[in-house]
């Protein structure tokens, strides 16, 4: 799921004192591990962020399971990552089962220790059923298995149809592909909508840094854990800062209260689209349905986002965390949060599923989002990303958001976001 994701999701946060004060402001309780089992009776708490059709599976598991209580702790993407980070050194207060992004995963498997290795609960005969670098993500290089895969995040547009009839354009998911097979193109479509509507075109330049990044041969660290600034890095941070140069960004901060308020009032028209973004638009703005389409993305390919669902080891029901993990990741299960949110599963036999492949989303103008997304997951060659992958791009991202608020110049922005990318990765 960024994870906006699941995935996905993406709010600088100015170290960790800083995401955990947003993550307070947003209502989101990170202070403890409220899990207990009395009576008989289990408390799993589940920590994750944006929507991972959980609200559903929840009530069908404690119908079938009276003895079990799930409690889910939806926060902001970054805050949740660094919380659970901040409870694996403090040895205590880690939820019973965490999400874990794929911008995080090479950090928390490196800590394998703190988690437990599912393959000793039977998780290794899954292996053949997952992606194969999906399976090898989340696996330690001594073969421990800290998680099993959630979704994949492939890469697609979502667009509001009517507010590009508004603007001229057209509106046929095929033709606004065309308009844009590069990011230049994407670019001087946006600076036509904005001069004839007004109004901005994306909903914030980080959003679109993230995606340009995930389709360049390397992310921010090579295989050998050093930073690599000069590649996808600074080819995703051109085109943010094109759009901010352009006027076309909202600024808006994924995942937080702005961020819905810009899909209800109209303050955007096209967004980046991972599998996992499709579940969040929908619940912000029900009304839009029949209004949204999916497009090809410039560039084409990349992979933004996809989770795992990881058992911290200080945990006190690990049994019981690993009989709903083992559940949540069954076909059934996976189907039906494809149908109700969009999260693509990362298993590919589901992908020649019919109830996949013919699956058409309404709300989306009956867009075939199962056709879409399994091919785009088929053709994944997702980057290596790093220990400090998630540090480093919250780091780059605070930048761009500096120069969204007109507090940096985008002149001498990349200056200054290689710098505070050195520094996260030397911290």
């Amino acid at each position: 799921m960024e994870r906006f994701g699941r995935r996905a999701a993406r709010v600088g946060a100015a170290g960790l004192a800083a995401a955990l004060a947003i993550a307070g402001c947003s209502g989101q309780a990170l202070e403890g591990n409220d899990s207990s089992t009395e009576g008989g009776q289990v408390t799993l708490k589940v920590n994750f962020w944006g929507d991972m059709g959980l609200d559903q599976l929840k009530a069908k598991y404690e119908a079938d399971h009276p003895n079990v209580k799930i409690v889910l702790n939806s926060g902001e993407y970054n805050a949740q990552h660094e919380d659970l980070q901040k409870k694996l050194v403090a040895g205590s207060g880690a939820p019973d089962i965490s999400a874990v992004d794929e911008g995080f995963i090479v950090q928390f498997r490196s800590q394998a220790d703190q988690f437990v290795n599912l393959n000793d609960k039977g998780a290794s005969s899954f292996e053949s059923k997952y992606l194969p670098w999906k399976w090898q993500a989340s696996q330690s290089t001594d073969g421990k298995q800290i998680g099993l895969g959630t979704d994949v995040g492939g890469l697609a547009m979502c667009y509001r149809t009517d507010l590009f009839k508004a603007a001229g354009l057209p509106t046929e998911r095929d033709k606004v592909s065309e308009l844009w097979k590069t990011w230049d193109q994407f670019i001087e479509t946006g600076k036509t909508y904005t001069a004839k509507t007004g109004k901005k075109f994306v909903d914030s330049a980080t959003n679109l840094f993230n995606p340009v990044l995930s389709q360049q041969p390397v992310g921010f660290y090579d295989q050998q854990e050093t930073l690599q600034m000069e590649g996808g890095p600074k080819a995703g941070f051109d085109v943010a800062m094109k759009a901010i140069d352009a006027g076309l960004s909202a600024n808006l901060a994924s995942f937080q209260p702005n961020w819905d308020q810009g899909f209800t009032k109209d303050q955007f028209a096209v967004l980046a689209c991972p599998a996992w973004m499709l579940g969040h638009i929908q619940k912000t703005a029900p009304n839009q349905a029949g209004k949204w389409d999916i497009a090809a993305i410039p560039g084409g390919g990349g992979n933004w986002g996809g989770s795992w669902w990881t058992i911290p080891k200080q945990g006190k029901n690990v049994d019981e965390a690993y009989k709903f993990v083992e559940w949540l990741v069954q076909p059934e299960q996976q189907i039906e949060v494809f149908k109700k949110v969009g999260n693509l599963p990362s298993q590919p036999e589901l992908y020649k599923n019919k109830e996949i492949l013919d699956f058409k989303k309404e709300f989306f103008s009956n867009a075939p989002t199962g056709q879409i997304f399994a091919t785009t997951a088929e053709n994944l060659k997702p980057q290596y990303l790093g220990k400090k992958n998630g540090p480093t791009r919250v780091a780059v991202e605070n930048v761009i958001n500096r120069v969204q608020q007109g507090q940096l110049k985008s002149a001498d922005a990349w200056a200054e976001a290689v710098k505070e990318a050195e520094k996260a990765s030397k911290s």
